[in-house]
């Protein structure tokens, strides 16, 4: 099932997870630790922080969920993390999806995909992501969301003045 979670701010950065991600801390803990998925929310939450962003998290094993979530928040969001779980390696329909969004999106994955199954080295939505970081665990969650923060703070520096 879903899980919505909304706090808003100045700013709102969406925190989507694909499918199985609502079961960690039971699934194949040698790859994905013991903590679960609000451990990861709240992670992200403190790394927010004072930062004058809030957070939209939302999880869904279906892909659909996932593109119709994203495009109702294209023109609400400053930035999303994803971990698009399986659907990393194969959904063409979330590329393209992610790739109406106008902000930073940082691709997350808690093990280190490159170091995995062959068919987890490939990862069809990064030409949408502006970076990803993975293999961190509990962890690629915050350096995620500090290079969404920072990629934020650099585009509005270049941004054209008004």
């Amino acid at each position: 099932m879903e899980n919505l979670r909304q706090s808003e701010f100045q700013g709102t950065i969406l925190l989507i997870n694909g499918p199985n991600l609502n079961c960690l801390g039971r699934r194949e803990k040698e790859h994905y630790g013991s903590f679960t998925l609000r451990d990861v929310e709240a992670e992200v939450e403190d790394a927010l922080r004072g930062t004058g962003y809030g957070l939209i998290s939302y999880q869904s094993n279906h892909e659909g969920d996932l593109l119709d979530f994203i495009q109702e928040n294209l023109d609400r969001a400053a930035g999303i993390l994803i971990n698009a779980g399986a659907f990393t390696h194969y959904s063409y329909a979330l590329l393209d999806c992610l790739k109406l969004f106008h902000g930073p999106v940082i691709e997350i994955h808690i093990s280190d995909i490159e170091k995995r199954e062959d068919f987890r080295k490939v990862s069809v939505i990064r030409p949408a992501c502006r970076d990803w970081v993975g293999g961190l665990g509990l962890k690629s969650y915050r350096v995620g969301t500090e290079k969404l923060l920072h990629y934020l703070c650099e585009d509005s520096v270049s941004a054209p003045q008004a």
